[in-house]
């Protein structure tokens, strides 16, 4: 009898788990915003444009102005504050102080939590989840996160952006490799010869 050929398996890692949540919250800003631009006040749609960056950063990263819009949104709180804490509480699920089977039981909560929210679009993020939970538990056995590489190619996109006007690909290239590749540059200053260097 011939041996079987292990089977793959497809893994979605937490990265991309996190930002279906993240994704679902700002396509509820985004609603909040049309429905405010309507009022005669143009000020309180102009708060929940302006939010989006309050919303969207982990609480750590937000400046005081930020943080002080958070602390607002959460005096108003509503379907937009409640969407937040759902994208919240599902980047906990992944912070990785857990076993791979705590993570997996906290995440068929926070599906529960979602789908009973009345939020059609983390209802749907819930729905999502859990069509693709064997993905995400082999992700979460083998550790896998795409977070590092996401962060690489926007920081390449960014200098894409940055590179235009440039004559040719090989200028945004050599851009590229300055910013991200194994080049080490060594000025003038670097050195002793140099007048202004420190000895």
């Amino acid at each position: 009898m011939r041996a079987r050929a292990p089977q793959a398996v497809l893994c979605f890692d937490p990265f991309h788990v996190v930002k279906l949540a993240t994704d679902a919250l700002d396509a509820v800003r985004r609603q909040v915003w049309q429905s405010a631009r309507r009022y005669p006040d143009k000020k309180i749609a102009r708060k929940f444009k302006g939010a989006r960056w309050a919303l969207l950063k982990n609480p750590g990263d937000l400046t005081d102005k930020q943080a002080e819009t958070l602390a607002g949104l959460r005096k108003s709180g509503g379907a937009l504050w409640r969407a937040y804490q759902l994208k919240e509480a599902l980047r906990a699920v992944f912070a990785g102080d857990l076993t791979a089977a705590e993570v997996m039981e906290l995440l068929d909560r926070w599906c529960s939590r979602a789908q009973r929210s009345r939020i059609p679009e983390f209802v749907k993020a819930g729905r999502t989840i859990r069509k693709h939970k064997d993905g995400i538990t082999a992700a979460v056995d083998r550790g896998m996160s795409n977070g590092r590489h996401e962060g690489l190619n926007n920081k390449i996109r960014t200098m894409v952006n940055r590179a235009y006007g440039f004559h040719s690909a090989e200028a945004t290239l050599a851009l590229i490799m300055l910013a991200c590749g194994p080049v080490k540059l060594e000025l003038p200053y670097h050195t002793g010869a140099h007048p202004h260097s420190r000895q």
